[in-house]
């Protein structure tokens, strides 16, 4: 008799849960409708083309196609790293990389604390459209521009350096000097747009928490230190996780419209390695294995970085 309660009781539990999985399921599909074209765009255009990572392990031909085509297992891989030139790659790329975090991704930051310490509301709007201009211009004019400028003959800048020192320097031309205005024509342009997400971590600090710093006596870099800082350490976390994940992509448009032959034992980098030897030189199955290996290692730092910002309660899921 008792068992027979508790069968009917655990029947009705169940069928209440049911229930409301429906109605819940009911309350969510115009949720779903808005999230569907989402998931197709995901599928379509990021999920789909990654079958095409097979042609690593082919020989690839236009004729035979992505399932005709001869297996050849790791041969590809075998072939691109016993090529002292990728090597070089792949170090130049890691190299430019790591200084493109190291030396950029404070920026951001240091600007978005700085708009948000100016009090003069005209001001702050000016400086933020002046900053967040760049991000809107396209490789191929911020590329013009910067060669524009630092040009060894016509240049702006060696116009001044000539003024000076009665020779012009090839500021394009020399492996340091060139590392140097790769370096901050990418903080140029990217950093008033990374300020933004920064401002909307500020936005959420409690101002209680700045008058009470004031009035125990803490200077403005006290509080920026133990109040600002603070408050923005999850997003910081977040965006340095993120950026981890691209430390092997350092980008085609940015290399390709600086680069030059003079400084190329800096320049040569992987997208300009799967550019050049794959659409021109049509080697498919080289180039897609130096892709999946970039992609192995982003995803790899990005698990890594998780795992190490969990332990602070930092992770990003």
């Amino acid at each position: 008799m008792h068992s027979a309660y508790a069968h009917n009781a655990a029947a009705i539990t169940r069928g209440a849960a049911a229930n409301r999985r429906r109605k819940r399921w009911k309350q969510n599909i115009p949720l779903l409708i808005l999230f569907a074209p989402i998931v197709a765009f995901f599928i379509i255009f990021k999920y789909a083309p990654m079958a095409g990572l097979i042609i690593a392990f082919k020989n690839y031909t236009f004729y035979e196609g992505i399932w005709g085509s001869d297996w050849v297992g790791l041969r590809n891989f075998k072939q691109l790293f016993s090529n002292p030139q990728t090597i070089s790659i792949i170090r130049n790329t890691v190299f430019l990389s790591c200084l493109n975090i190291v030396v950029g991704f404070p920026f951001p930051i240091i600007l978005a604390i700085m708009l948000n310490e100016a009090r003069r509301q005209w001001f702050k709007r000016v400086v933020q459209t002046l900053v967040y201009l760049p991000h809107f211009l396209s490789w191929v004019i911020v590329g013009g521009m910067v060669v524009t400028m630092f040009a060894q003959e016509t240049g702006v800048v060696n116009h001044l350096v000539k003024m000076w020192t009665g020779e012009p320097y090839p500021f394009l031309y020399k492996e340091g000097s060139w590392i140097v205005i790769f370096v901050g024509s990418g903080i140029w342009k990217g950093a008033g747009w990374g300020a933004i997400i920064y401002l909307a971590a500020l936005t959420a600090i409690n101002p209680h928490l700045y008058e009470a710093a004031s009035m125990d006596g803490a200077s403005k870099w006290r509080q920026i230190w133990h109040v600002t800082l603070p408050g923005i350490s999850s997003t910081i976390v977040v965006m340095f996780i993120l950026t981890l994940g691209h430390v092997m992509e350092v980008g085609f448009d940015h290399v390709f419209m600086l680069q030059n032959s003079v400084v190329s034992n800096v320049s040569e980098v992987i997208s300009i390695y799967i550019y050049r030897v794959g659409l021109q030189g049509a080697q498919f199955s080289l180039t897609t294995a130096m892709g999946l290996f970039e992609s192995i290692i982003g995803l790899v730092l990005v698990l890594t970085a998780n795992r190490v910002a969990r332990r602070f309660g930092q992770s990003l899921w």
